[in-house]
């Protein structure tokens, strides 16, 4: 029985200077003979592997695979070749393979562990969608196992093994570290005052208006300092920090990553996380507490003018009062929270920027999924440390 790949169409020209490949079998009292002939290349493997995979349903005690007649042999037909041996060994047979050259057999080991693998199956549109959705959740589960895995990665050997040079002597370099407080922390002072003072301003604006139904726009200064202080301040920041420095931070390592100058650092030597995520990481631990107060200062400047203007409350007055609203606990309640969000923008950034593939595509892809996990991790911790703080009476 002979079983040829079925004719493209235009013929032979199709295929300019390509023999295309043939299968011939012969079966005799559970022994069988299969002699390839013809190329067994990429460019004419696909016309041959329907017939192959009608091949692997046959059964038999003993299985001979010739090669001797094939002209040529690449990685495609020899994992063609592969797959009907393991599924021929699998079902049981004595599987004998004559005929290759050095090079063939040489190909077809390295391509046999590939050829092993299960196919995937294919979805089909019988799939219910709740064995749709739980493996949504499965996938997403088995992503969040990684990115902790990864992030842990990333922060153990940004501790231990920063790499930078500074004369001939292995250590952290203070510049690197100058220009990424720079770039993330003076560079983001602007919207930073900017976006607090608007925001403080809306809250005493707002809470004025409701207290005064009761008498008691005094107050707003007691609302407006505790909220800013213990909450708002240091979260605006660091959801304002994680969408300014932290997708910059992904881009800038992505690009990196696209440009294979991550895998050069390796070659000479360096150890990327240390070289690249260090100064960043640092200097975001120390930048976001700075702003942090820098943001709060704003929203209670703003806040302060807001309740003078809107309900007649001096800023003498105003100061007075928030002297004694809050104390140390509401102004290191915020603080403490920031180099925590920090180090989280920092490491989620990172993770995402070191999984940019080599698209541009993959690259935005990258740095949406930073800045919304940075966000929201941000948030949670944040929820975190209220109930902390609730319990321990801070």
């Amino acid at each position: 029985m002979l079983f040829k790949a079925p004719r493209l169409s235009g013929g032979s020209a199709a295929l300019p200077g390509a023999s295309l490949p043939r299968v011939e079998l012969q079966e005799e009292d559970g022994f069988i003979t299969y002699r390839l002939s013809g190329d067994w290349t990429t460019r004419t493997a696909g016309v041959i592997d329907r017939h192959m995979r009608d091949l692997l349903k046959k059964e038999a005690k003993r299985v001979h695979i010739d090669l001797s007649d094939v002209r040529q042999l690449d990685t495609a037909g020899a994992w063609l070749v592969a797959r009907l041996v393991f599924e021929q060994r699998r079902r049981g047979a004595e599987v004998e393979l004559t005929g290759e050259s050095e090079a063939a057999r040489i190909l077809l080991d390295a391509v046999a562990p590939t050829a092993e693998q299960p196919d995937i199956p294919r979805k089909t549109h019988s799939d219910g969608w709740i064995s749709r959705a739980l493996a949504a959740v499965g996938r997403s589960v088995y992503d969040i196992r990684d990115d902790l895995l990864y992030g842990f990665h990333i922060l153990g050997a940004t501790i231990s093994g920063a790499q930078m040079k500074l004369g001939r002597r292995n250590s952290v370099n203070p510049a690197a570290i100058a220009s990424q407080i720079d770039r993330m922390g003076v560079g983001a002072v602007p919207i930073i005052v900017l976006m607090s003072a608007i925001v403080g301003a809306i809250i005493a604006q707002q809470g004025a208006f409701q207290l005064r139904y009761f008498g008691a726009e005094i107050f707003v200064v007691d609302l407006v300092g505790i909220l800013i202080l213990r909450e708002l301040g240091v979260l605006m920041t660091a959801i304002m920090i994680a969408g300014r420095s932290g997708s910059a931070i992904t881009a800038e390592i992505g690009s990196m990553k696209m440009r294979e100058e991550v895998d050069a650092l390796t070659v000479i030597g360096l150890n990327p996380v240390g070289v690249l995520v260090f100064p960043r990481l640092v200097a975001l631990v120390v930048a976001l507490p700075c702003l942090t107060i820098v943001a709060n200062g704003a929203a209670l400047g703003g806040a302060m003018l807001i309740a003078w203007w809107y309900s007649g409350i001096p800023p003498s007055a105003f100061i007075d009062r928030l002297r004694g609203a809050i104390d140390l606990t509401s102004i290191f309640a915020g603080l403490i929270k920031a180099p925590f969000m920090a180090m989280i923008i920092g490491i989620i950034a990172s993770v995402e920027g070191m999984k940019v593939g080599g698209s541009a595509e993959s690259l935005g892809r990258r740095v949406t999924a930073s800045v919304v996990k940075a966000i929201f991790i941000v948030i949670v911790v944040d929820g975190l440390f209220a109930i902390f703080y609730a319990a321990i009476d801070f």
